[in-house]
């Protein structure tokens, strides 16, 4: 049998450009719980102790709002988005 690495998108998002068409793409899908889990690799990649510091809420608290299937509140997201440095754009 062979041994494989886990998949951690997180280890990929070095860059801005990365961290922007990442957020992106998984924007495009209808799937919320897709850009939830997208914005926890990007927050994990960036310090989930740091973010969870800069946005007032506990890493624990953090975790439970960015994991699939939860519905966090629009606020929360916003906060997260803010902490990372993310603008969010509406184009028609």
């Amino acid at each position: 049998m062979e041994n494989f690495t886990k998949f951690d998108a997180a280890d990929y998002l070095d860059s801005e450009e990365m961290i922007a068409e990442y957020l992106t793409a998984a924007l495009e899908d209808e799937n919320p719980d897709l850009f939830l889990a997208a914005l926890a690799d990007v927050a994990k990649a960036r310090g989930m102790n740091a973010i969870a510091q800069s946005t007032g809420l506990g890493r624990e608290s953090l975790y439970k709002a960015l994991a699939p299937g939860a519905r966090p509140r629009y606020d929360t997201i916003l906060k997260v988005l803010h902490s990372l440095g993310v603008k969010l754009t509406v184009t028609t």
